[in-house]
């Protein structure tokens, strides 16, 4: 047996190695620029620490800054570990818990001695927190077996540490990271990996942004901890980019727009439920009637659906087994009033408030014998449905508990499946342009681990969605961006996503459409072919907006609320200088409103500036203003929003204009 390992390298090269070297060696060996590049290294695939031995014959990759998906969460993992040992300097007593890595940072949570911390403990924090960083301390791990830990944990007053540590598997190999060297060292226990030192770290790329309460293990019947969060970069660069967008966000927050503009409000008697003022439904209308108008083209059938169905429903699904934590459960009976408040007894018959519509499309399509020649069936619902989120996980009307999804299936036969995922590519995809993204990535959700159905229909399925959008008109800038997500499909199907970009560069997913063959079997959906007999059709569940709520949000912001002239509630305002022009000002509104313009007056006696400053807040693409003058001579002064410049157009033009530019793109 060789005394020595193979390591093999990505260019396929191979070096012998004695045990007890590490990918650092090889990097030096290789060259002191690689030596001095390379931050950690992929060994069979897996992250590990840049100074761990190899255990044997290897495939190695050495990672290095350019590699920033894996750079940036070593950088982030590292930080936390950072900002833990520095809150523990600073605080004394403290108990630490855990602090992942986030998609633009990291958090931990703490248990402190005397106080809840606050953001303005911050500032202090951060300056601990490089002064550790300059310390260049090495990051060691070391295997500690479950006892030992336990111990450790206990004799230091970290009983929460102590408390998981207990609850790990007992064989399962237990790893702690040591910052430092000698007794005054601090200890995390963790998987790892992180950088060799905290000297990798630019001291200039992190910022702490805020502080909340978080429970221990998420339960609210736990300790109530402080959960400190920031977010971490490679550099300085970086961290500037990302401050600036939070700016941009801050300022874009659909909350704070919504209010300036009167489109929504949110209060506690209907938690996760939104309240539509008009402004905010017209809005909504113009966006529904523009994908009602699409389906109509594209061959959809609307239909309509039931709010509650019988469980035992659910259940036949599969949904009330996978998904019961999240639906309302509404007891099948007349709750008993002659005692003070409602009585529900304890043996009626539940019912759930729909969580999505699938199951009830299944049973519309099974009334009547369907036909291989019926199919496609392509079946839309605009439909209400309802999901218990957490309280804490609301979100304005980005994250909320009732929600309206443009939502549709698709029956098909097998052998239609790829020209139907690539036909909603194509409608999708158009949409989104209308809508004003340009910019959108396509993921394949791949099986999980947890799901129905056999390996075969899964290898299938997986195929013909990537098949569809390799097939599909989508343009080679968003195909060249095309990946695939390994386990995070649904648990009864592969799936693809649709990811936007927004004007300053945040990702939303929200289009989806997904191929599955499990429910309609579970439902026992069937149509008869070609040869009689019975068969499954596929069903293809599909969405472009995903939910209403949550895409206008997504508008909002992208927009900052300067919707387009076909979108915006209020397209024009005719406001007056002086009450002498109040008739001409009513005679140019009846002619926009007879033109199909959404326009308010103004006729207030108020200076013109604080008007146009007003009507500026509350994004009117088009401020009309009108005097003597404009009434004697029939024209109007035009401000458009976000432009200081005005234009004297005559009445009979600016109808027209507005006109052309109020008409929804799909009927240009």
């Amino acid at each position: 047996m060789s005394a020595h390992f193979r390591i093999t390298l990505p260019d396929g090269s191979v070096r012998e190695v004695a045990p007890g070297t590490t990918p650092a060696d090889i990097a030096a060996a290789i060259g002191p620029g690689l030596a001095k590049a390379a931050i950690a290294a992929r060994v069979d695939g897996e992250l590990r620490d840049i100074g761990r031995a190899f255990e044997g014959d290897a495939q190695l990759a050495l990672v290095t800054a350019r590699d920033e998906a894996d750079a940036l969460e070593l950088a982030r993992h590292d930080f936390a570990h950072v900002l833990a040992e520095a809150v523990q300097a600073l605080f004394p007593g403290t108990q630490i818990t855990f602090g992942p890595a986030t998609d633009d940072g990291f958090y931990y949570d703490f248990a402190p001695k005397d106080r809840p911390f606050t953001e303005e403990d911050l500032p202090a924090i951060e300056a601990k927190m490089r002064e550790i960083i300059a310390k260049d301390e090495p990051l060691i791990r070391e295997v500690w077996t479950r006892q030992a830990l336990i111990d450790r944990w206990a004799a230091q007053g970290e009983s929460f540490k102590a408390e998981w540590a207990q609850e790990l598997p007992e064989g399962e190999e237990l790893t702690v990271y040591r910052a430092g060297k000698g007794e005054g060292a601090w200890l995390d226990m963790c998987r790892g990996p992180h950088l060799a030192s905290t000297g990798k770290l630019d001291p200039q790329a992190f910022k702490l942004t805020r502080v909340s309460g978080a429970y221990w293990r998420g339960d609210q019947k736990n300790a109530m901890l402080s959960r400190i969060y920031g977010t971490g970069w490679l550099n300085r660069k970086q961290l500037d980019a990302h401050l600036h967008m939070l700016e941009e966000a801050g300022k874009r927050d659909h909350r704070k727009i919504g209010q300036e503009m009167d489109l929504f409000h949110l209060q506690s008697e209907a938690q996760g439920s939104v309240f539509w003022h008009p402004n905010g439904f017209i809005l909504w209308r113009q966006l529904e009637a523009y994908m009602r108008r699409r389906l109509d083209a594209a061959d959809y059938a609307e239909v309509k659906t039931p709010q509650l169905m019988d469980a035992r429903q659910w259940e036949q699904s599969g949904h009330w087994g996978k998904y019961r934590e999240n639906m309302f459960v509404v007891p099948d009976e007349v709750p008993n009033t002659e005692d003070e408040g409602a009585v529900i007894s304890a043996d009626a018959d539940l019912m759930a408030l729909k969580p999505m519509n699938c199951p009830a499309h299944v049973l519309i399509f099974k009334q009547g014998i369907k036909s291989y020649r019926d199919l496609p069936i392509r079946m839309a619902e605009f439909g209400c449905c309802h999901r218990n989120e957490p309280h804490g996980a609301l979100h304005g009307i980005m994250r909320v508990r009732q929600f309206t999804q443009d939502d549709a299936h698709i029956f098909v036969r097998e052998d239609q499946v790829v020209a139907e995922v690539r036909k909603f590519c194509e409608l999708l995809d158009s949409v989104y342009e209308h809508l004003g993204f340009t910019d959108y990535a396509v993921k394949l959700a791949l099986r999980p681990e947890k799901r129905f159905g056999s390996d075969e229909m899964w290898d299938i399925a997986e195929e013909e969605l990537r098949q569809a959008v390799q097939q599909s008109s989508l343009s080679d800038a968003i195909k060249a961006k095309f990946e695939e997500l390994p386990g995070e499909g649904a648990f009864y199907a592969p799936k693809l996503e649709f990811h936007l970009t927004d004007a300053i560069g945040r990702t939303w997913q929200v289009g989806t459409i997904q191929s599955d063959r499990v429910l309609p079997d579970r439902l026992d959906a069937s149509y008869v072919g070609e040869d009689g007999e019975r068969h499954r059709p596929v069903m293809l569940h599909r969405a472009i907006l995903g939910t209403f709520e949550r895409f206008i949000g997504i508008l909002i912001e992208h927009h900052a609320g300067r919707f387009p002239m076909w979108l915006a509630p209020v397209q024009a305002v005719v406001a007056t200088i002086v009450s002498d022009a109040d008739d001409y000002a009513r005679q140019v509104a009846a002619r926009l409103r007879a033109a199909g313009i959404r326009v308010d007056t103004d006729l207030r006696n108020e200076k013109i500036n604080y008007k146009v400053r007003e009507h500026s807040l509350a994004k009117v693409p088009a401020l009309l203003v009108v005097g003597k003058r404009e009434a004697e001579e029939g024209r109007v002064a035009v401000r458009r929003l976000g432009s200081d410049r005005q234009e004297f157009v005559p009445l009979d033009e600016i109808v027209a204009r507005l006109n052309v530019e109020a008409t929804p793109p799909d009927l240009c």
